[in-house]
C-alpha cells in the first residue's frame, strides 16, 4: 500500500451528525428537484412550441436532449476535477444560480437558436450538481449506510420531473384562460414562455440554501498532506493517477457506465415523449396528461428510487459487492412486459396501469446506481469518476434518447401518431444493450469492489 493510502487508512473516518447529514441530503435533493423541473418541463410544451415556432419533432428533441447534453458533457469533466479539490458547496450554489437564470431566459426569447443556447446553459449549470452531491453525501455517511441517502437524493429526478408536468399543466391551464401576457420592454409572452419564467427564478433561493451548507472533511481519501505540526489535510489526486486507475479497471468501469448510459437512453426518451403519445394517440389534452403522468412520476417514480436504495443495501449485506448488480438485472427483466403493454394497449386509461409499473421498476436503478459507482472509486476520484459517468449518461441518454424516438417517427414511420411504436422499439433495444453491458462488467466489478474494501481495512 502506498504511504499516502496508509495515512488515510490509518485515520478513523469521522462523519458529521446524522441529523446534519440528512439536512444536507434534503437541501441537495431540493436542488435536484429544481434541476429536473427545469430540465423536463419542455416535454409538456412540445405541441405549443411546435405551433408557435414551426418546429419538427427532431428539432424539439434537440432542445430536450442534445443541446443540453453537449454543454453538460463539455464542462462536466473540468467541474468534476474542481469537485475533487475545491469547496463543493460553493460550486453547487453557483451551478444552481446559473441554470435557473438560463431557464428563466427561455421564457424571454422567440427564436430557435436562442433557445438552443439557453438550453445549453441549463446543461452547463446542472453539470456540477450530481458529482458534488454524491461526493458530499459520501462524506456525511459511512459506506454501509450511504445507499439510502443517495437514493433519497435520486428521487429528485422524479419529484422534479413530476412537478414539471403537474405545475406546468396548471400554469398552462391558467395561461390559456388569461391569454398571452404583455410585459413592459419585452412584449407579448405566450403561455409556454410563462411556464419557463415561473419555474426559473425560484431556483435562486435554492442556490442561497446550498451556499449556507458546511463543507465536510473528505473521508476515504488517498492523498493526505502532513503539515509540520502533524495535522493532515486532503490533497488532490493527480489526473494521471485517476486516468491510470480507470484504465486499469476499464472493463468494470466502461461496462457499468454503458449499462447506465443505455438505460438512460430509454429513460429520457420515454420521459420526453410519453406526454405526446397520450396527446396524439389517445386524444388527451396537455393539461390532462400533465397532471396524470406527473402524479405517476411523483408517486411511483419516487417509491421506486427509495425501494431501489433500500434493496441495494439489503442485497449488499447478503451478497456483498454483487448484491446491487443482481438487483439491477432482476429489475430490468421484470420491466419488459410492462413496456410492451403500455405502448400497445389502445385505451389510454387502461394503459396507465402498465405505465405505472414501467415507471416504478426502472426507477429502482436510480436508487442502485449511485452506490454502485461510489463502491468503485476512492473518495478523491469520486467527482471525476461521477462526471465521467454523467458524461456517458447525458451524451447517450439525453443526446440520443429523445432524438432516436423523434427520428424513428419523422424518418421511418412518417406519422406523428406512431410515436408509441418508436417508444417501444427504442425501449426494448436499450434494455437489451444495457443488460449485455452489465453482464460483461459483472465479474471485474465484484473483484474491484472487494479489493477496495480489503485495502480500506488494512
Amino acid at each position: 500500500m502506498p504511504p499516502s493510502a496508509g495515512a488515510a487508512a490509518g485515520q478513523a473516518a469521522t462523519y458529521p451528525s446524522p441529523a446534519y447529514g440528512w439536512y444536507v441530503v434534503a437541501v441537495l435533493t431540493v436542488a435536484y428537484v429544481f434541476s429536473f423541473l427545469d430540465r423536463q418541463i419542455l416535454s409538456l410544451l412540445v405541441e405549443p412550441m411546435k405551433r408557435d415556432l414551426g418546429l419538427t419533432d427532431t428539432q424539439i428533441s434537440l432542445l430536450q436532449g442534445l443541446a443540453f447534453a453537449l454543454c453538460n458533457v463539455l464542462v462536466g469533466l473540468p467541474l468534476g476535477r474542481l469537485v475533487d479539490s475545491r469547496r463543493r458547496t460553493s460550486l453547487v450554489a453557483a451551478g444552481i444560480a446559473f441554470w435557473s437564470l438560463a431557464t428563466a431566459g427561455c421564457g424571454l426569447v422567440r427564436s430557435y437558436p436562442a433557445l438552443l443556447l439557453l438550453r445549453m446553459g441549463v446543461g452547463a449549470g446542472e453539470a456540477v450538481l450530481t458529482p458534488a452531491a454524491n461526493s458530499l453525501i459520501g462524506d456525511h455517511f459511512p459506506p454501509h449506510k450511504v445507499g439510502l441517502p443517495l437514493a433519497v437524493y435520486s428521487i429528485g429526478i422524479f419529484i422534479g420531473g413530476g412537478l414539471a408536468l403537474v405545475i406546468g399543466a396548471t400554469i398552462i391551464a391558467g395561461a390559456l384562460r388569461s391569454g398571452p401576457l404583455l410585459l413592459p420592454l419585452i412584449g407579448e409572452i405566450r403561455p409556454w414562455q410563462t411556464v419557463f419564467l415561473i419555474i426559473g427564478f425560484p431556483g435562486l433561493l435554492v442556490a442561497g440554501l446550498a451556499l449556507s451548507l458546511r463543507e465536510p472533511r473528505r473521508t476515504g481519501a488517498l492523498h493526505h498532506r502532513i503539515a509540520a505540526d502533524g495535522t493532515s489535510t486532503v490533497g488532490a489526486v493527480p489526473l494521471r493517477d485517476v486516468v491510470a486507475y480507470l484504465r486499469t479497471n476499464a472493463r468494470a468501469f466502461v461496462g457499468i457506465n454503458l449499462f447506465m448510459g443505455f438505460s438512460a437512453v430509454a429513460g429520457y426518451g420515454v420521459a420526453a415523449w410519453v406526454p405526446s403519445m397520450f396527446i396524439r394517440r389517445h386524444g388527451w389534452s396537455a393539461v390532462e396528461i400533465g397532471h396524470t403522468y406527473g402524479l405517476l412520476l411523483l408517486t411511483f417514480g419516487t417509491a421506486g428510487v427509495l425501494c431501489g436504495g433500500w434493496l441495494g443495501d439489503v442485497m449488499t449485506r447478503r451478497h456483498g459487492a454483487a448484491g446491487r448488480l443482481r438487483a439491477a438485472v432482476a429489475v430490468k427483466l421484470l420491466t419488459i412486459p410492462f413496456i410492451v403493454a403500455y405502448t400497445l394497449i389502445p385505451d389510454g386509461r387502461t394503459a396507465l396501469f402498465p405505465l405505472a409499473a414501467a415507471v416504478f421498476l426502472p426507477t429502482f436503478l436510480n436508487g442502485l446506481s449511485p452506490a454502485i459507482l461510489q463502491q468503485m472509486v476512492p473518495n478523491q476520484m469520486r467527482g471525476t469518476a461521477i462526471s465521467i459517468s454523467l458524461l456517458v449518461i447525458n451524451l447517450l441518454g439525453l443526446g440520443l434518447g429523445p432524438t432516436l424516438i423523434a427520428l424513428l417517427n419523422d424518418r421511418v414511420f412518417h406519422d406523428p401518431a406512431a410515436i408509441h411504436h418508436s417508444i417501444l422499439i427504442v425501449s426494448i433495444a436499450m434494455v437489451t444493450l444495457s443488460l449485455l453491458c452489465l453482464l460483461i462488467a459483472y465479474r471485474p466489478y465484484v473483484a474491484l469492489v472487494d479489493r477496495l474494501r480489503l485495502a480500506a481495512t488494512q
